[in-house]
C-alpha cells in the first residue's frame, strides 16, 4: 500500500522502489571476493576474513564530487559523474597502499527520477568494477525541500585494507628519490567552482559547443570522468617497493605533493615533462590566472604521484605502461623544502 499522505509532500514512495529494481543489476556487476549479498538490508556486509591478510589495517576514505555535479545536470548527463564519485574515493585510500575493498553512495535529490538515479548508480558501478570494489549499500533520500528541478548531491565512502608491513609510510622517501608521475584524464573533480566562473559566467560559453584547442565540445571535456589508477598501482607495490604516493586533487601540485614527503624534503618537477592537456592552458588564458598559481589549483595533467628509488624505476614503469597509465618521470626529491618548478 502506498503512503497518499507522503506523497502530498513531494515523495514518492513508489519512485523510489523502482529506483532500487532498476539499479540492482548494475550493483551485482561489482560482486567481488568478499561481497555478500546484503542490497536491502540496514547494513552492507563484506567478508574480510577471505583476504586472510596477516595484520589488516582498514583504511577509509569518504568525498564528493563538488559542482562538477553542475556540469552533469546542465548536459543532462548522468553515467560518468558516479566514476568521479568512485575514483575520488579509492585513489585517496591507494595513496597508503590499500586496496579497496567496497563502497557506498548517498544521493539527495528533490525529486525521484528512476532512470535518471539507475544512471548515476550505473557509473558508481562502473567506478567500482575499475577498483576492484563491491558496491554494497547506499542511500537515496528524497528532499522536495532542500533541491530543487533536476538537482541532486552525491557523496561516497570506501573501506580499503592494507597489511601492516606492507603500508606506504613516507619516511622511506628520502633526497634523490624519482617521481613518475600518472597522466590525468583532464580536470577530474576538483576546481570546478573556478571553471564554471571562467567559462560561464565571465566569457558565457555554451556546454554544446565545440572548442577548436580541445578538439570536443565543452561539456565532453568537463565531464571527462576521474581517472581511477588502483589496478596498476597495486600491481607496482606488489611487485617492487614504492616510498610515497600522492593523490593530486585540490590544492594541485603545491598542496598534495608535500603531504607525500617528509617534513625535510621538497621537490623538484621538470614542467617540460609533464603531459600537456590544452584544458589547462585555456583555463589558464581565459581566466588570466598566473602560471604559477595554476598549479595550486589543478591538476595540470598529472592525477597521482609515484615516489620511489631510482633501482626500482624499470619495473615500476614496465607495469604502469602495461596498464596503460603512460607514466612518465616528471622531478625527483630535494633538499629543499617545497614544490619547485623547472
Amino acid at each position: 500500500m502506498m503512503s497518499n499522505k507522503y506523497e502530498e509532500s513531494g515523495v514518492s514512495l513508489e519512485k523510489g522502489y523502482e529506483s532500487v529494481e532498476r539499479i540492482k543489476k548494475h550493483i551485482s556487476r561489482t560482486n567481488n571476493f568478499g561481497s555478500m549479498s546484503s542490497i536491502g538490508n540496514f547494513g552492507g556486509l563484506f567478508d574480510l576474513s577471505k583476504y586472510q591478510i596477516k595484520k589488516p589495517i582498514l583504511v577509509s576514505g569518504t568525498d564528493g564530487v563538488g559542482t562538477k555535479l553542475l556540469i552533469a545536470q546542465e548536459a543532462n548527463i548522468h553515467n560518468t559523474i558516479g566514476i568521479d564519485l568512485v575514483a575520488m574515493c579509492v585513489n585517496d585510500v591507494l595513496a597508503v597502499g590499500a586496496q579497496p575493498l567496497f563502497f557506498l553512495d548517498y544521493i539527495a535529490v528533490g525529486k525521484n527520477n528512476p532512470e535518471v538515479i539507475e544512471e548515476i548508480v550505473k557509473g558508481i558501478s562502473e567506478g567500482c568494477i575499475i577498483s576492484g570494489s563491491a558496491l554494497i549499500g547506499g542511500e537515496t533520500a528524497e528532499m522536495p525541500d532542500m533541491y530543487h528541478g533536476n538537482h541532486y548531491d552525491l557523496a561516497g565512502y570506501t573501506t580499503g585494507v592494507v597489511d601492516k608491513d606492507n603500508m606506504i609510510d613516507k619516511e622511506n622517501v628520502s633526497e634523490g628519490d624519482i617521481i613518475i608521475g600518472l597522466p590525468s584524464s583532464g580536470i577530474h573533480s576538483n576546481g570546478y567552482s573556478l571553471v564554471r566562473k571562467i567559462f560561464f559566467k565571465d566569457h558565457n560559453y555554451n556546454l554544446t559547443q565545440s572548442i577548436k584547442e580541445l578538439g570536443c565540445t565543452l561539456q565532453e571535456e568537463l565531464l571527462k570522468p576521474t581517472r581511477i589508477y588502483v589496478k596498476g598501482v597495486l600491481d607496482v607495490i606488489k611487485n617492487t617497493e614504492i616510498s610515497s604516493i600522492a593523490h593530486i586533487t585540490g590544492g594541485g601540485f603545491i598542496e598534495n605533493i608535500p603531504r607525500a614527503l617528509p617534513d625535510h624534503l621538497g621537490v623538484k618537477i621538470t614542467e617540460s615533462k609533464i603531459p600537456r592537456l590544452p584544458i589547462f592552458e585555456l583555463l589558464e588564458r581565459l581566466g588570466e590566472i598566473e602560471h604559477s598559481e595554476m598549479y595550486n589549483i589543478f591538476n595540470m595533467g598529472v592525477g597521482m604521484i609515484l615516489i620511489l628509488k631510482e633501482k626500482n624505476k624499470e619495473i615500476a614503469m614496465d607495469i604502469l605502461s602495461k596498464h596503460d597509465y603512460n607514466p612518465v618521470v616528471i622531478g625527483e626529491v630535494t633538499s629543499k623544502k617545497g614544490v619547485e618548478i623547472i
